[in-house]
Order: structure tokens, then C-alpha cells, then sequence
């Protein structure tokens, strides 16, 4: 009986593989289903070779048990190797993303040159890092911990600043990077994203800030920009007692935080985000956005065929209102409706298959930026990317973090050129 049912087992387990990695090609646009649509799809778009190598042990695995002693094992298998196929042509995917990031920084920031020797550091000169994906923090690099920003003793109200040892990096103060996190507003915590561009950073000598900020639904918006925004006042005014330099500080975050990290870097010294602290300087030198919400109205041009899923969640648990009641509170929460002339330099990254923030939504953030602007915008539109694909060290994570640091060296050296208005890369 258990021989006989092992075919059958092993053709449905490779149905299950082979619909995963259909999804991560062409993942489904339409609510309810966006959201299962992205968790299924991450792990075959980010680790393809990983989840190759899983889907081949349990092939050899079923293979031990007599799966191919009736004829569903063999269609089984015939399953499997498409998915197979499929998953090579996902890291061949992935890896080309270094050409469009290259392709992106030389159009975009003129190359944003950084200084002469630039090269991948520590977490990506290793296979084994690659294969097992998961951002370990270096020895030589320290990570202290809840250090009250606000001093109110609220726990979301805590940051982690991630350096080098005392005495690696050497005397002088070093550029700074800011760090949000992601995840709708609601859910997140500083120790979980962005770890793969902080320890890299700060493996460079960098001194990295990752924060939490208050979440819905107990915080109303603009708790969460509140919040951030009164973090970045802290760094200008303590981070040089951690070694780090207040005169250049960039923030980066995915998803909501790309959102915030956005909105910090458009709006300095915005008096209604910084009640008590107004005349702070909370401005930075550079943002980078990740798969970024630049729109908060729910416009069915950005949002297209995803439905009005992501407004409701906006207007049930972050600002607590429907949007016809006050839509000028979710315009002023839009980045994409706070570009201004004195903008800092921007590197916005989306991928174009990601199912929880639109594509459109960043095509239309850059073709803002660009057109109002005069700093330079860099854009890259990675294909078969879904969100949160910053997260692990994966091929396609290599890629764009080290495009970011190159960005971000080339801006704190003042090697970027004056912004050229174009067409966008996205």
C-alpha cells in the first residue's frame, strides 16, 4: 500500500514545486490572492539554486522509495525538471540584475563613481555565504542595541546603531546610513530587514542606524514619520559619540519603511512631523527606496488591476479614516505628492513582479523626481523581482546592495554629476 502510493505523492509534491515556480514567473495581480502570490513566489525567485538543490534531494529521496515503479512518478518527474528548467532561469535572472544596476548607476548618477579599489566587501567573497543566504553579522562588527531615540521610554521608541569594533575603523567620524523597515505599518522590528546593505556598510566603515517606530493599529498616522523623523534628529545631534559623521547621513527602508525613508528625505524640517522638536534638523544627503509605497490614495492608474486592497488597509489600520473623509491627509502622506526642487539624491529599486506595491507606483515616483528634481535619480526596475528581495544575501540581493553602496559612495564623494533629466530606467 505505501509503495503504491509514493507515485502519487511525488507527482503532487512536484505539481506544488512546479506551481511555485510558475508563480514566481508569473505571479497573480489580483486580490485576494496577491498576498500568497508574493510568499509564494519569494523563495523561488530569490533562492532558485537553493530550491533547485531541495527539489532534487527529495526527487532522489521519492526516487529511493519507488516513485518511478508507476507511471505518475515519471509524469512527476517530467514536472519537476520544467521546474528545474524554470529555477535555472531564475538565478540566470537574478545575476543579470548587476547589468541593469551598472547600466542604471552610469545613466542615471553617471556612474556615481566611488573611489579608486571599490569591490564587493566580506559578506558576498564567499560561495558558502551565497548558498545559505542568511546575513550573518562579522565579528569585527558590533550592533548595540536599544538605545532610547526619544528618550519617553516607549519600547518602539528604540534604535540599534551597527559599526565596526572601536579601533577598526580609525579617527575620524565615517558617513552614516539610516535604516526603516518594512512591513505595512503594522508589523516589523529593526533586527529583521535591510541586514544584508547594513553589514556591508558598516564592513566598509560606515556607521549604521537601524530603528523601530510606533505601529498600527494602536499608532494613528503620522505616529510612524513622527517617529522616524525624531530618529534622524537624534543621529544629527549623537550619532558622532558612536563615530559617525552628522554632516552625511543617508536613509534607506523597503516597502513602508521605503515609504517613510522617502518622506524623511522629502520633507526636512517639516513642522508637522516634528511636533517638540521643530527646528531639528532631521535633513539627509541621500535616500534609496526599496520597492517603496510612493502612494498612499489607492490611484487606479498606479495601482491597476491589484485592487483596492492596499487603500483599505491604509484607511483601516494607519490612518483610521476612509480617504473620502480627508483625502488631503493621504496626498500629504504620498511621497510621490512631496517632490520639491531641493530633493536629495535618490536611488529608487522595484521589482517588476512584486504583488503588494505596484510597479506603476515607482515608475510614476521617478518620472516625478525627474521632472522636478536637481539632484540626480537613479531608477532600476529588476525583472521577475517580487517584493522583498533585499532581505537575504541572494544573488539578485548581492547585486543591488553593492549598486547601493557604489550610489552611495559615489554621492559622499561628490562624484555624481549634476542630474541630466531623461528617460526613466524604470
Amino acid at each position: 500500500m505505501f509503495h503504491s502510493a509514493v507515485p502519487w505523492v511525488f507527482l503532487a509534491v512536484s505539481m506544488v514545486g512546479g506551481l511555485c515556480t510558475v508563480n514566481a514567473f508569473l505571479p497573480i495581480r489580483r486580490e485576494p490572492y496577491t498576498v500568497a502570490s508574493f510568499v509564494l513566489a519569494w523563495a523561488p525567485g530569490e533562492l532558485p539554486l537553493q530550491v533547485l538543490a531541495v527539489q532534487v534531494a527529495g526527487t532522489l529521496i521519492f526516487a529511493h522509495f519507488g516513485a518511478f515503479s508507476h507511471w505518475p512518478g515519471w509524469t512527476g518527474l517530467a514536472v519537476a525538471v520544467l521546474s528545474w528548467i524554470g529555477l535555472v532561469w531564475l538565478a540566470v535572472v537574478a545575476h543579470r540584475a548587476g547589468a541593469l544596476v551598472e547600466d542604471a548607476l552610469a545613466r542615471g548618477a553617471g556612474g556615481a563613481s566611488p573611489p579608486p579599489g571599490f569591490r564587493p566587501g566580506p559578506v558576498w567573497n564567499t560561495w558558502w555565504r551565497l548558498s545559505i543566504a542568511v546575513p550573518f553579522r562579522f565579528r569585527r562588527i558590533q550592533r548595540i542595541r536599544n538605545i532610547d531615540y526619544w528618550g519617553d521610554g516607549i519600547a518602539r521608541h528604540r534604535l540599534d546603531v551597527i559599526r565596526l569594533r572601536r579601533g577598526s575603523s580609525g579617527p575620524e567620524l565615517r558617513p552614516v546610513m539610516v535604516y526603516i523597515h518594512g512591513g505595512a505599518w503594522v508589523i516589523g522590528d529593526k533586527r529583521q530587514q535591510g541586514l544584508p546593505l547594513l553589514h556591508e556598510l558598516a564592513a566598509r566603515g560606515w556607521v549604521c542606524v537601524a530603528i523601530n517606530y510606533r505601529l498600527s493599529p494602536k499608532a494613528v498616522w503620522p505616529s510612524h514619520i513622527v517617529d522616524s523623523k525624531r530618529a534622524v534628529a537624534w543621529v544629527k545631534e549623537h550619532i558622532a559619540d558612536y563615530g559617525g559623521d552628522p554632516g552625511f547621513v543617508a536613509v534607506s527602508g523597503g516597502s513602508a519603511g521605503g515609504q517613510l525613508a522617502s518622506l524623511v528625505a522629502l520633507t526636512p524640517g517639516a513642522a508637522e512631523w516634528q511636533p517638540g522638536f521643530e527646528d531639528a534638523d532631521t535633513s539627509v544627503d541621500a535616500a534609496v527606496c526599496f520597492y517603496g509605497a510612493a502612494d498612499l490614495t489607492g490611484d487606479p492608474e498606479l495601482s491597476g488591476s491589484f485592487g483596492p486592497g492596499f487603500l483599505r488597509l491604509v484607511e483601516r489600520y494607519v490612518m483610521q479614516q476612509p480617504i473620502t473623509s480627508d483625502r488631503e491627509r493621504f496626498v500629504r502622506a504620498s511621497p510621490i505628492e512631496r517632490v520639491g526642487l531641493d530633493a536629495p539624491p535618490m536611488f529608487v529599486l522595484h521589482g517588476s513582479n512584486d504583488t503588494l506595491v505596484s510597479v506603476a507606483v515607482a515608475r510614476r515616483f521617478v518620472v516625478r523626481l525627474r521632472e522636478v528634481s536637481r539632484a540626480p535619480v537613479v531608477s532600476v526596475e529588476l525583472p521577475l523581482a517580487q517584493h522583498a528581495f533585499d532581505i537575504l544575501a541572494s544573488i539578485r540581493c548581492r547585486h543591488t546592495t553593492m549598486g547601493v553602496v557604489r550610489f552611495l559612495e559615489g554621492v559622499r564623494v561628490g562624484t555624481t554629476p549634476e542630474f541630466r533629466v531623461g528617460p526613466p530606467e524604470c
